[in-house]
């Protein structure tokens, strides 16, 4: 067995929302969509990079940052598979208990779906049945990156909360520029 972690590159985010959403899933989304699995694969990576974007942009905003930073706080390495993992889509009412990873989430969905909808031609409406389908995989996957960068090894003042790293947090949850 091979330790590849030391000598790939760093997973995309986009390409593990992929695989915490798993062959069925895809195919779930792929038939509401009316494509195949690769246009499936393309509205999520598309769907996935444009809700980090967004939060990453909310993290930029003053008035937004400290939103960002205690959602991301909040998520711990105790549990990477939250319980919301059971009721893929159902609806983003039913992330109500999930915590504000999954509140943010859901506030950024419908602007995130109009965008999606316009880059690909979608209609708003069957990218938002995505998006309530894809947002307990995306926490789960925050989940895991977060239990990762506050592993073992990360010094207690690396918590998200402490000071101004917000930016290199997202870096590393989210992948992409820091």
């Amino acid at each position: 067995m091979s330790d590849d972690s030391q000598t790939s590159e760093p997973r995309s985010f986009e390409q593990d929302v992929l695989d915490e959403l798993g062959d069925d899933r895809l195919q779930e989304i792929a038939g509401l969509l009316g494509t195949d699995a690769s246009g499936a694969r393309d509205v999520v990576g598309t769907t996935a990079s444009a809700l980090s974007g967004d939060i990453r942009g909310r993290a930029a905003d003053p008035a937004e940052a400290d939103e960002v930073r205690q959602a991301f706080a909040e998520v711990g390495p105790a549990d990477p598979t939250p319980q919301g993992i059971a009721a893929l889509g159902g609806g983003l009412g039913g992330l109500v208990g999930g915590g504000m990873m999954a509140g943010m989430l859901a506030k950024v969905s419908k602007p995130v779906a109009n965008a999606v909808s316009k880059k690909t031609g979608i209609p708003a409406a069957k990218v938002t049945r995505v998006i309530e389908m894809l947002i307990p995989v995306v926490l789960a996957v925050v989940s895991k990156r977060a239990a990762r960068t506050k592993g073992p090894g990360a010094a207690s003042g690396s918590a998200p909360g402490s000071g101004g790293g917000l930016g290199d947090l997202l870096g590393q949850i989210l992948g992409g520029k820091k």
